[in-house]
């Protein structure tokens, strides 16, 4: 990637192998998604288009409660008619057992980019495991970080993939 011609900002610094995922962590949020783009204007730009037609907000948690209607929602909004007879098996190749099972077919590159290949980014299939690995402090930092940042709104979105009903009526 730092080889992209073209390539706009400052190369990407590789990770070395002993790295401290914690000290990556804090560096990411002290300097707002260094060594990548900013998180949070990333996250703001998006919420602030968020009732344009031709944007839909998907929340991983709307695919983990309900994958075959999430699909179905993303189908309409991109009006790609739903194929009945194919349906069961589309959405069977959709979920995180068989994306697990076939990893090198569903990572970026087949996962040449993680150690441990392709099985390594698809990983555990759930939400919120980031606060089992953060410190208590450091997951209340964060939230409130995610409120200063983006509104209550955005920031509770964020975290759960619900919109206030006032929200949802805009």
């Amino acid at each position: 990637m730092n080889d992209t011609p073209g390539r706009v900002g400052p190369p990407i610094p590789k990770i070395p192998k002993d790295y401290d995922v914690m000290q990556f962590y804090e560096k990411w949020i002290s300097e707002d998604g260094q060594p990548f783009w900013s998180f949070w204007d990333n996250v703001k730009t998006w919420w602030g288009v968020r009732n344009q037609p031709n944007v839909m907000f998907l929340h991983f948690n709307d695919l983990k409660s309900d994958l075959p209607s999430a699909m179905r929602k993303v189908a309409a909004f991109l009006e790609i008619p739903v194929q009945e007879e194919k349906w069961d098996k589309t959405v069977e190749k959709c979920t995180f057992d068989w994306m697990k099972e076939n990893a090198a077919a569903c990572a970026p590159l087949g996962g040449a980019f993680w150690d441990g290949g392709a099985g390594t980014f698809i990983n555990k299939g759930t939400n919120g495991r980031w606060k089992d690995t953060m410190s208590t402090e450091q997951v209340r930092e964060y939230e409130a970080l995610a409120v200063e940042k983006l509104g209550a709104e955005c920031a509770h979105w964020l975290a759960t993939g619900q919109i206030s009903s006032a929200e949802s009526d805009k």
